[in-house]
């Protein structure tokens, strides 16, 4: 059995009061203590958050301009196309939007976005920081999750179908309907997210 010499030892009367100082929300040096009031990380940190804040603002509006456009004419003028002619050119559009520039304001937004969680979640007590786990938690799910979980799949079932067959005729209607669903979603969160990311800088 431990004395209260080995709990010392251990460490463990520390855990102990750092799990009931952070029950209170008053301080998380206990737990880490890299980024205990004071330290230069902690200030550096501070000095970070805002730029991050900032650029994923620019990030989540960027996105949200791409998808609101989807959502508005885009997808609409597809479905005035010819049924082939349409899937065709949904296809194409599937792959020419994997480039460096688009990928990287997309999941690169939603990358500062846990950065951006993390922070708040460890203790980050500034004015906004409120806006800023919100917007950042917005944006993840909305855009990044959503697209993997939702759109990337409904992409892949049109990409196998022959466009000339009532199978294709199908999966394109069904990709009218549950894809711009989708695409409506990641606009408003992404719109939201950046509203919040200005708010928290405000």
């Amino acid at each position: 059995m431990l004395s209260q010499g080995d709990f010392s030892k251990t460490g463990l009367t520390r855990k102990i009061r750092g799990f009931i100082t952070f029950c209170k929300c008053e301080d998380f040096s206990y737990f880490y203590p890299g980024i205990a009031r004071g330290k230069s990380g902690a200030t550096d940190m501070m000095k970070l958050l805002p730029t991050l804040t900032f650029i994923a603002a620019i990030g989540s509006g960027v996105v949200g301009g791409v998808f609101f456009a989807f959502s508005n004419f885009v997808m609409a003028a597809l479905a005035r196309l010819p049924v082939p002619s349409g899937i065709a050119a949904m296809n194409s559009i599937n792959v020419t939007v994997i480039t460096p520039t688009f990928m990287t304001a997309l999941f690169g937004t939603g990358l500062i976005c846990l950065v951006l969680i993390a922070a708040v979640l460890l203790g980050w007590s500034q004015s906004g920081s409120y806006w800023l786990l919100a917007g950042a938690v917005i944006y993840f799910i909305g855009n990044p999750i959503v697209t993997m979980v939702f759109n990337v799949p409904l992409n892949d079932a049109l990409a196998a179908v022959d466009p000339a067959s009532a199978n294709g005729a199908a999966v394109w209607a069904n990709h009218l309907s549950q894809w711009v669903m989708w695409n409506h979603v990641r606009t408003v969160t992404a719109i939201v997210a950046m509203a919040c990311f200005i708010m928290a800088l405000i």
